[in-house]
């Protein structure tokens, strides 16, 4: 396949490939837009492209290999590509697998890349002669974002390698995030996810001090930030949010409408031996008792989280426990991963590997109990009216999402279609029927 050639005259165009998680995805639009705000255009094809900058992920072995192969499949059918992303933080690695690479720089850093771009595929203009929308170049459909409020991460899980890719915690100001916020909602944004690595722990580094907004100061935590984000009238949902004692005061905000009663909880195991030796907090029993009392002062409250299987020195005991507390909490969705040995991790040195075959075995019966809970939660549903958000539109049916459900991870509320929508549209439905998964529905009335 042949490279499209430009004259001088042409705006250098540019192929981007986004892998790994949304805090990634955010790190991407922000390359692009600064991109397209110095004139480049983006590509979406390897042949058109003038070089291929690909935004990698490295937090675990699988992750490394699909990153290793994209970078691979560009230089093939490009041969000019910029390497960027946590995996860059391994420039030995990369090069020896791909040592005809152009450049390769770490996690957020967007100087880097464009100083790369540019020695490689100079601005065809002047930056300020080009027009951006004001929201700034997204990789996600119009009507959601992902609104990125902190880099980094202060824990020292041992099972993680996050703070040596992407580094300490570090937030941006509460101002800062609220004028994004606003530009997004201004756009056509009907859905904002918060996300970070440590959503709960926003604004310590900072000491949680106050930033303008609006007239007057914000201070930059958690609570008070979401509370200001509820302000914009469109959906709030938190990721990652880590079960700090500050939790507890976001759910009244979830009981009042003021933002989606959604958190995404990342507890990672039930039992107390396996927590401590994950160094993560091991208050399995009192996580129970929150829950509950969450529950109790806002009942429509949809709880996720993930789980890891197979850790090292994890007994049978160690998994009953963690089923006996996935029972308990009756959660909503559930995402479970086998434990994978990820370089430079200290579970990795831990004693008592288990065998791969038992970790398999134990994620199913996991997955198992978990359909369960999950199909019983969504029966409950059947007769309710709610309120949903359409993301696809196709001839026979609607795909959309209600407030229990995250773009991508999460299920889907199937609509029968013979309605004029757009994906945007908000419409409320009526549910007549559920799945393991997803929930069926039948349109009653769209929400101007």
């Amino acid at each position: 396949m042949k490279k499209a050639q430009h004259s001088e005259s042409q705006a250098a165009r540019v192929g981007f490939v986004s892998l790994g998680c949304p805090k990634n995805l955010v790190d991407s639009e922000r390359i692009l837009t600064q991109l397209r705000a110095e004139g480049y255009e983006i590509s979406a094809t390897y042949a058109a492209a003038d070089l291929v900058v690909i935004n990698t992920c490295g937090f675990i072995d699988a992750a490394v290999e699909e990153s290793l192969q994209a970078i691979g499949e560009a230089l093939e059918e490009n041969g000019k590509v910029i390497v960027t992303g946590c995996l860059g933080v391994h420039e030995t690695e990369i090069r020896e697998a791909h040592p005809a690479v152009l450049a390769v720089t770490g996690p957020h850093e967007y100087a880097a890349v464009m100083s790369a771009v540019h020695q490689f595929a100079p601005p065809p203009h002047d930056p300020f002669s080009s027009l951006v929308p004001p929201q700034g170049i997204k990789l996600t459909p119009r009507h959601y974002a992902y609104l990125k409020i902190s880099e980094g991460c202060n824990h020292s899980c041992t099972f993680c390698i996050i703070p040596s890719l992407r580094g300490a915690l570090v937030s941006r100001p509460a101002g800062e995030v609220m004028r994004e916020a606003e530009a997004l909602a201004a756009a056509g944004v009907r859905e904002l996810l918060v996300v970070s690595q440590d959503t709960s722990a926003y604004g310590l580094d900072l000491k949680y001090r106050s930033d303008f907004w609006g007239g007057g100061l914000l201070k930059s935590r958690l609570p008070e930030l979401a509370d200001a984000l509820g302000s914009l009238g469109i959906w709030i949902r938190l990721h990652y949010v880590y079960p700090y004692p500050s939790v507890d005061e976001l759910i009244p905000l979830m009981a009042e409408g003021r933002i989606l009663p959604y958190l995404d909880l990342p507890l990672q195991h039930g039992s107390e031996r396996m927590l401590r030796s994950m160094h993560r907090p091991a208050a399995a029993e009192r996580m129970l008792e929150r829950i509950t009392q969450w529950r109790k002062l806002c009942p429509e409250l949809t709880l996720r989280s993930t789980f890891i299987v197979g850790f090292p020195g994890e007994s049978e005991a160690d998994f009953e426990i963690l089923l006996d507390f996935l029972r308990s909490a009756d959660l909503d969705r559930v995402g479970c991963f086998s434990y994978s040995p990820v370089d430079g991790a200290a579970a990795n040195a831990l004693p008592d590997q288990v065998p791969e075959p038992v970790k398999q075995e134990r994620m199913a019966r996991f997955m198992a109990l978990q359909a369960e809970i999950s199909r019983r939660r969504l029966a409950a549903k059947v007769g309710r009216e709610m309120l949903v958000l359409v993301d696809e539109v196709e001839e026979s049916r609607v795909l959309a999402r209600s407030a229990a459900d995250a773009p991508e991870i999460d299920g889907n509320v199937i609509v029968a279609g013979g309605w004029d929508l757009d994906p945007g549209d908000f419409i409320r439905v009526r549910i007549t029927h559920a799945g393991e998964h997803d929930l069926f529905a039948q349109p009653v009335e769209v929400e101007e």
